[in-house]
């Protein structure tokens, strides 16, 4: 989505900038990772296969992506390769209703349960709401990510359904003033020029 393009979203403990293409060699290398694959419900993909689809990201109107930093080694080293932790997307699913899919991963194990996963999706959550126009979030998860099916019924996600099919469960949140709010005083995410 062309309006994060130059968007650099600045947290408390994460960074989220626009997926470019120097970040993909990075993010075709974590998914290769069978575990990544299962709990994503991905697809391995050829290098070339990786760019079209960071440019998909980036050019089509219903997708919304950000690459995850982690602000600490960002800070120290300023590359945001070496700071690269997971990502974070949001797909419009429903124009008419502004009901989304969020997405979330933490590719580096050393960055798994130290809750960047949770600010980081809450700041593309509050992006979404802010800038999109997002009222209603949905997150497919697969039945053996426990993490972040807990993650968001942390946030107040309801479970809408199951599928035996796909062996993923459907969570649900309609975005309300106070929900907003909350998610903006949990981190006071600033939204900075890229």
């Amino acid at each position: 989505m062309r309006i994060n393009s130059n968007t650099l979203i600045n947290g408390l403990n994460v960074v989220l900038v626009p997926y470019r293409d120097y970040h993909v060699p990075k993010y075709h290398e974590w998914m290769k990772s069978e575990e990544l694959q299962k709990l994503t419900a991905s697809e391995p993909l050829t290098l070339d296969e990786e760019y079209k689809m960071q440019k998909s990201w980036r050019d089509d109107e219903d997708k919304c992506t950000f690459i995850i930093l982690d602000k600490k080694v960002y800070n120290e080293k300023n590359n945001e390769i070496e700071s690269m932790i997971g990502d974070t997307n949001i797909f419009i699913i429903n124009k008419d209703t502004a009901t989304a899919e969020i997405e979330i991963m933490i590719a580096e194990e050393s960055a798994r349960g130290k809750k960047l996963g949770s600010e980081a999706v809450i700041a593309m959550m509050f992006y979404g709401i802010k800038y999109i126009g997002v009222r209603i979030y949905q997150a497919k998860i697969s039945f053996v990510n426990e993490v972040s099916i807990n993650m968001f019924k942390k946030l107040g996600f309801l479970e809408q359904s199951r599928s035996e099919v796909f062996q993923e469960i459907t969570l649900e949140k309609s975005v309300s003033a106070d929900w907003t709010e909350s998610l903006n005083r949990q981190f006071n995410f600033e939204i900075q020029n890229y």
